[in-house]
């Protein structure tokens, strides 16, 4: 159910009575109370969110202002400056850059041809990480393959000289658990091909959109050690359905590719962080996240623009409606795409506070409408966070498990102890624009955007006021 204008003037009514149920014990008898006037404020912010525009305001400005956002490059250096500028604006506090450095992966050229049966240009995208060809390219016949798990049992040289090709197919899904599966193709695709003996390596593209460019992505972490692997690339999708096609005839393929990525001397990069000082519990935080670098071929729009827009909106509703108990932080993360680099430096500079993180969550999944309310809480507050979950379900958001994976930037800080959170979008569309040319700001609905924001300030708000904690005792 998408929640439009119109209905915002009846919101107000339909959450209070809702959320006075969780008051009165009704939703589940060891719930705990929220005071009436934790749900009223909610219920207002809620309101206020539905009708705001900054959200789409702040992606517009930073695809429009900055564009692609590639880790380390003098992109998303101006992107943490558009960020700080912006959050100076809008009247944050403490606001920083906390610096960190990473291999700096450039893309270079980007070829594929087909040589023989039927010669023709293919459609790729260079994979994060890849190494190069060299710009003489290389040429081999094709070797096909269904899925990673079949190259396991092939013993060590046997595609000597060939290009491997990976043909596994992303299955569509709502929550993207369909990415969890394809996606191994994509970061051990070249490592195989160099255990096999071959002289590159092709994936069809981890995505779900029919159009004809290829999804990239990266493959080892950028701060890993170790072999680069052959050179690889993304398929299109259609361009993959031609060499199967091709294949199935019974004919041998031989391609030639040319990939000149370079891999250059660490560069700088960098997590943005804005705060909303608690009024009572500084001390304590309440962490709401996404990542402001992108990959190069788009705007990064959906990755990661609508998150950064929906977080910082949120906050800023929350800061002139409500100012909270504790502490809000507003982290933008840098070099995510290329393996999580500033979520690990953020885990490791604060390592001595993770204690006093009450929650986070982070805004990473594109820009669909919120459908379900996760958690991955100690199990004795799991009644709490079920009495958050229920101020927000008339926005359209259900209960989901206690089972949260909170963002892929709250990896490390999740595993460290921190509770979080995750108000999980409708992404059934999502992979069709990820890590792709497509990815741009005309994709993302302004109603379903606001439909975000009401549902972050409003949780924010609780989760800085609730009585209590998500952790142990």
């Amino acid at each position: 159910m998408r929640v439009l204008p119109k209905d915002i003037i009846m919101l107000k009514p339909l959450i209070m009575a809702a959320t006075l149920l969780v008051a009165s014990g009704a939703v589940a008898e060891e719930s705990p109370a929220l005071p009436d006037t934790m749900i009223e404020t909610a219920a207002e912010l809620m309101r206020q969110g539905l009708a705001d525009r900054r959200a789409y305001d702040i992606v517009e400005s930073l695809t429009t202002e900055v564009g692609p956002r590639l880790a380390g490059t003098e992109a998303e250096a101006r992107a943490r400056q558009w960020a700080v500028n912006t959050l100076e604006s809008l009247g944050f506090a403490n606001v920083r850059v906390e610096p960190f450095e990473l291999p700096l992966w450039i893309r270079g050229v980007e070829t594929a041809d087909i040589i023989s049966p039927y010669p023709q240009p293919l459609t790729i995208t260079t994979l994060g990480g890849s190494a190069s060809t060299g710009p003489e390219g290389v040429t081999g016949e094709v070797a096909a393959y269904p899925d990673i798990a079949s190259l396991k049992s092939l013993p060590d040289g046997a595609l000597k000289g060939k290009i491997l090709f990976v043909d596994q197919v992303m299955t569509r899904t709502q929550d993207g658990s369909g990415y969890g599966v394809a996606v191994q193709k994509r970061r051990i695709a070249a490592y195989e091909g160099e255990r096999l003996g071959a002289k590159a390596a092709l994936i069809r593209s981890v995505g779900t959109s029919s159009h004809r460019f290829a999804h990239t992505g990266q493959m080892r972490r950028a701060t890993e050690d170790g072999s680069p692997g052959v050179p690889t690339a993304a398929l299109s999708a259609p361009d993959a359905d031609q060499l199967a096609r091709i294949l199935g005839r019974g004919e041998a393929i031989e391609i030639k590719i040319v990939l000149t990525p370079e891999t250059l001397p660490p560069s700088a990069s960098g997590n943005v962080i804005a705060e909303i000082p608690g009024r009572e519990a500084p001390e304590d935080i309440v962490l709401v996240g996404a990542h402001l670098d992108s990959w190069d071929q788009g705007t990064g729009a959906v990755d990661d623009g609508a998150g950064v827009g929906i977080v910082v909106a949120a906050a800023k509703l929350l800061k002139e409606t409500a100012p909270p108990r504790r502490t809000i932080r507003v982290v933008l993360f840098g070099a995510e795409e290329v393996g999580l680099v500033g979520a690990k430096a953020y885990a490791e500079q604060h390592a001595a506070t993770l204690e006093r993180h009450i929650v986070a969550a982070e805004s990473d999944f594109g820009a669909g409408k919120i459908w379900q309310f996760e958690t991955r809480v100690a199990e004795e507050k799991l009644a709490l966070a079920k009495a958050i979950g229920e101020v927000i379900r008339p926005l359209g958001i259900g209960p989901g498990r206690n089972m949260a994976f909170g963002g892929p930037d709250l990896k490390y800080i999740r595993e460290a102890g921190v509770p979080v959170v995750t108000l999980k979008q409708n992404g059934w569309d999502y992979f069709d624009l990820h890590h792709t040319p497509n990815d741009t700001l005309d994709k993302i609905d302004p109603e379903e955007l606001a439909q975000n924001v009401a549902a972050y300030a409003a949780f924010m708000y609780l989760a800085a006021e609730m009585p209590g904690h998500f952790r142990a005792d």
